[in-house]
């Protein structure tokens, strides 16, 4: 009598991929397999336990109800396993894996892209994927194994520790500046054209910024792409609000109205929570945290005090 077929610990890998990603092919590429392979460990699965872990479509995919309940125990097999590979080797061979890490686009560009250098050299064997898109992406999904976000996350089974706090400040171009009519207060604005984002696509309600500023602002132009933001202004199309840890690395860009509008927002680093303790997810948690601490000049301007922005002389702005 044959006996039945018995999984694996690799077949839960491929399972765990496919359930993070929803796509075969992009679980084949993660586990540097093929498309074939992929769909034959998970029937595989399926006819071993005898239960249907996916819906198939042509979108991808998607997990079942009990799929869904099997992510739970193959992620804390994943969990156990880890953690058995770090008694087993040494710290630096412990963090192996893909982790892909969501954030804003100008915490990104503008802030992890520069230190990357660091966790590659850091961290060798851990491979990332930096998704930037305008949305949020969904841990319970697992589209993203980590996420920065601007909004603490309330409630669900989910990780969250603020990284740093941040400021923004309403700055025009020298040149647009020196044509445009003079900005004595806060009604003064609304003589002047605004760069924002595109309201319905306000993905976080810290980037609702034009409100806290004044009610009656109407942008002339909108974008979700907040590098597109920078580069309107820098090219004189108007005023903006931008982060100061990347709006104060162009000497073209000045300040307006900097002793009464300073914004302050903050980011947050998020994952579920049964993914913390993985050591390739530890290990990007630790090194962000690391890296902002070591850098947080970037994000709190020198003027900024507790009582609030400082006048600075014109030599500084």
């Amino acid at each position: 009598m044959t006996n039945p077929p018995q999984f694996t610990w690799d077949d839960l890998q491929f399972f765990l991929a496919v359930a993070r990603t929803g796509q075969l092919s992009t679980a084949a590429r993660q586990l540097r397999s093929s498309h074939a392979t992929v769909s034959r460990r998970i029937d595989r699965l399926e006819f071993t336990l005898k239960v249907k872990l996916f819906e198939r479509n042509p979108r991808g995919y998607v997990l079942t109800a009990m799929g869904t309940r099997f992510v739970e125990t193959a992620e804390r097999m994943e969990q156990e396993t880890e953690r058995l590979r770090t008694d087993l080797a040494d710290g630096s061979m412990a963090q192996r894996g893909l982790v892909r890490l969501s954030a804003p686009e100008g915490f990104a560009n503008f802030f992890f892209a520069t230190v990357l250098p660091r966790f590659a050299a850091r961290h060798p064997h851990l491979a990332l994927e930096l998704v930037t898109i305008q949305q949020i992406m969904s841990l319970s999904r697992k589209e993203a194994d980590l996420s920065v976000v601007l909004d603490e996350p309330k409630g669900g089974p989910y990780f969250a520790e603020k990284l740093t706090d941040y400021h923004l400040q309403i700055y025009g171009s020298r040149d647009y500046l020196a044509k445009a009519p003079g900005i004595t207060s806060r009604d003064d604005l609304l003589e002047h054209p605004f760069v924002s984002y595109i309201e319905e696509m306000i993905f976080a309600p810290g980037l609702d910024y034009l409100s806290d500023v004044h009610p009656r602002i109407k942008p002339q132009f909108q974008s979700s792409s907040i590098f597109a933001q920078l580069t309107a202004t820098r090219n004189g199309l108007g005023l903006c609000i931008l982060p100061y840890f990347f709006a104060s690395r162009y000497p073209e860009l000045v300040r307006v109205l900097p002793e009464e509008i300073d914004l302050k927002r903050q980011y947050w680093i998020t994952c579920h929570r049964d993914l913390k303790q993985a050591p390739r997810v530890r290990a990007v948690i630790d090194f962000l945290r690391e890296a902002v601490r070591g850098e947080d000049a970037r994000f709190v301007p020198p003027y900024i005090t507790a009582a609030g922005p400082q006048r600075r002389s014109d030599a500084e702005t």
